[in-house]
């Protein structure tokens, strides 16, 4: 039997806190039940504006991606497009991510402003707000260290968006094979 939903993890690296002002400068995706179904998207900046300690945490440069990044619209294309590949009529595609309201407030700005749309349409799964709820912890628990703890993950966060993705795909995968056994 084919699942009605396709859990997605979503990781972004952006030059600043918000869209519109600052750039989402790469994404990175993959299924959460297939991490080896991935996508890597290194965008060009839309302004120079940009936050020093955000470019120093990803490493990225804004004048390597002035020069090498996708334009915007290519991006979001091609992400689109990559969601479509695996994504059945009657499947939906749902956005996972580890503080989803930054990393999901960028994916649907971006989508939005170049193709008119959001595959994932309008809503989200924050991995931090479901570790809470599953595990009956405060929010000062949901850091991805103690999820990490309780969860034991093979991976680790490095800040970059596609290890990143990978590595809440597992924290998730494992959260939902926990939350599954009552």
């Amino acid at each position: 039997m084919v699942s009605d939903e396709i859990y997605v993890s979503v990781d972004v690296e952006a030059s600043g806190p918000v869209p519109g002002e600052y750039s989402m400068l790469s994404i990175g995706a993959c299924l959460v039940s297939e991490s080896t179904t991935y996508i890597y998207l290194e965008l060009k900046p839309v302004s120079k504006h940009h936050d020093s300690e955000a470019l120093a945490v990803s490493g990225l440069s804004l004048d390597r991606l002035e020069r090498e990044g996708l334009e915007p619209e290519q991006a979001m294309k091609l992400f689109g497009e990559w969601i479509e590949s695996f994504c059945l009529p009657e499947q939906k595609a749902i956005f996972v991510g580890l503080n989803a309201p930054f990393d999901w407030s960028f994916v649907n700005y971006y989508f939005q402003k170049y193709l008119g749309n959001n595959p994932f349409g309008f809503t989200a799964i924050d991995m931090k707000a479901y570790f809470m709820g599953a595990f009956g912890c405060s929010w000062k628990e949901t850091k991805s260290s103690k999820m990490s703890v309780a969860l034991n993950p093979k991976t680790s966060p490095n800040h970059n968006a596609l290890d990143d993705a990978r590595f809440q795909a597992e924290l998730f995968a494992l959260m939902l094979k926990r939350g599954s056994k009552g």
